[in-house]
């Protein structure tokens, strides 16, 4: 057992030598990720872990939270060797943070010691550490608390580009488009066209930003964090599906495909649809059931798929499906197409290929269908989400990724989108958690009750100060995740970025919902926008418990318990 942490100078005093405090939450993160580390070799293999499926998913989300600790330690510690005599901030929000994820581990350990193989006394090192930061006012004065991004002056320049275009361009809109339940402004997709944002993946060479370093990954945080804090629906989302495609043919395509696609995706000529999901079947995609059927030059597509976000108004689906009919190769049977669609709007389409699509000019002997049913939803509008039926839809050689080589691979170039999708799935939720803290936050001042505005009541800027530590936590672990992802690493830490900022986006938005009190429920004021669109976040681009149960509990479990 690690000896109790020294008591160090009040968390409430100013002007404090940061120091020791940092590594006092350091000594207090390292003891909650052994005490999980010992649970999870406890449970043992990965097989123990879906059984105890409660467990399980309290260990993700506490392993995820402080992996985010983590990462504010060490921004902090790399803010005080820079300037040990200036803002402190960085490291109050770290310290808070960490004492924070700390004392929720505890809870979802209490009377589950013996299961876990856990000391009853385990947390007694860091109970000096939690006294000093579990204070209310330590968190409350946090309310107001802003540290440096530790960007650079060049991602801090996109930064700034994005969130003017953000506020200036974005956000008159957003209310209109989510009230009316209208298509995204094509204002809007020209715009971003313009600044590049749809070519911050695509290397130089094809017409894109991309370099190959981790400032590709980081512009990619940063500017879907700016257009999300404007708008989920019609910012930060519209990035997300030409992103993934981008990933995959990167990663997989063809040099022929490359230099078809990548292009038109980083001009913004091409917009990108994900057809993956079956009603049946969402996050288990081993199992999906929409075949490819060989036909001449090309494929016959039959299935139906749900959720395709943006499918009206896409030029392209990246479509996967069944090649091999033996289903009992799940995820190894499966491939991927590039589907070329018509561009339509409103709520609903219907294609068809009249004409023979190999090219004659007499009619199909087997026409292709096409149709789109919008499902309506309560947030998260602009886009719309559809569920297709394909009936013989003709789709050619050319366009199934890594071409002949590429067959029955697709489950793997897909993955390699949506780990990347999960990142900025992460990012599109700081952008909400932030809209919704400088929401609050304006609200919480200008909002007088008994006689003094509601900032001035602790409890008040204790729910401020804890959306601040959580949001700048969470930005640095994100930031931290793209460097991984950058040098082929962070596969893990995506999922876990993932997981943890959209379930803490809903509870920054909820939060500063009640801040607001009743006109928080009223249509006419953002805020009640920002808490729909908040809860799709932990049911998209990898549900909450498939990610904490099949990706994250597993892979601790493969690594961990098998040590």
């Amino acid at each position: 057992m690690n000896e109790p942490t020294p008591r160090s100078p009040s968390a409430t005093e100013q002007d404090l030598d940061m120091a020791p405090h940092l590594e006092a939450a350091r000594a207090a993160t390292s003891l909650g990720r052994e005490t999980l580390e010992r649970a999870i070799r406890h449970l043992g293999r990965a097989s123990a872990m879906e059984r105890e499926q409660v467990v399980a998913y309290d260990i993700a989300h506490s392993y995820s939270a402080l992996a985010v600790a983590s990462a504010a330690i060490d921004h902090a510690e790399r803010c005080h060797s820079l300037d040990p005599d200036g803002n402190d901030a960085a490291s109050r929000i770290a310290c808070v943070f960490a004492a924070d994820a700390l004392a929720d581990l505890a809870g979802r350990i209490s009377g589950r010691e013996p299961s876990l193989d856990c000391p009853r006394a385990w947390l007694d090192a860091a109970r000096g550490f939690l006294q000093e930061w579990r204070q209310p006012e330590a968190m409350a004065g946090l309310a107001l608390a802003k540290s440096d991004r530790g960007l650079g002056p060049d991602l801090e320049l996109a930064r700034d580009t994005f969130h003017r275009f953000a506020a200036e361009r974005v956000a008159p809109l957003a209310e209109h488009v989510h009230r009316a339940n209208t298509d995204v402004p094509e204002e809007i997709i020209a715009g971003l066209a313009e600044l590049g944002g749809f070519g911050l993946s695509v290397p130089e060479k094809f017409g894109g930003s991309a370099t190959g370093g981790e400032g590709d990954y980081l512009a990619m945080v940063v500017a879907t964090e700016e257009l999300s804090w404007a708008s989920l629906g019609i910012g930060g989302s519209l990035i997300t599906r030409p992103e993934i495609l981008t990933r995959a043919i990167v990663n997989f395509g063809t040099g022929e495909q490359k230099q078809a696609w990548l292009p038109k995706i980083a001009s913004g000529e091409i917009m990108v649809a994900v057809a993956v999901t079956e009603p049946d079947f969402g996050s288990d995609v081993a199992h999906l059931t929409t075949m490819a059927v060989r036909d001449g030059a090309g494929w016959r597509v039959n299935g139906v798929k749900t959720w395709c976000t943006f499918a009206a108004r896409a030029d392209v689906l990246m479509l996967l499906a069944r090649t091999d009919p033996d289903r009992t190769k799940a995820h190894r049977g499966l491939s991927l197409f590039v589907v070329e669609k018509d561009r339509t709007d409103g709520h609903g389409f219907k294609l068809s290929q009249e004409t023979d699509p190999a090219g004659s000019s007499g009619p199909a002997a087997n026409p292709g269908r096409m149709e789109g049913r919008a499902i309506d939803t309560i947030g998260y509008r602009g886009m719309h989400s559809y569920e297709i039926a394909f009936e013989n839809w003709w789709v050619p050689d050319s366009c199934l990724v890594g071409g002949e080589a590429g067959r029955e691979k697709g489950f793997y170039a897909q993955m390699q989108g949506f780990e990347n999708g999960r990142l900025q799935t992460a990012a599109r939720a700081l952008g909400v958690m932030q809209s919704a803290y400088d929401a609050a936050l304006s609200y919480a001042a200008e909002r007088v009750v008994f006689g003094e505005p509601i900032i001035a009541y602790q409890l008040t800027r204790a729910k401020l100060g804890r959306m601040a530590a959580v949001i700048q936590a969470t930005r640095q672990f994100a930031y931290a995740v793209a460097r991984m992802m950058a040098v082929g690493e962070g596969a893990l830490e995506a999922s876990m970025v993932k997981a943890y900022a959209c379930r803490q986006a809903e509870w920054c938005a909820r939060e500063a919902m009640q801040i607001h009190g009743g006109m928080g429920y009223a249509e006419e004021f953002p805020v009640s926008r920002y808490f729909v669109d908040s809860r799709v976040l932990s049911i998209f681009e990898g549900a909450d418990e498939t990610l904490a149960l099949k990706v994250i509990a597993r892979r601790l479990a493969e690594t961990i318990g098998a040590s």
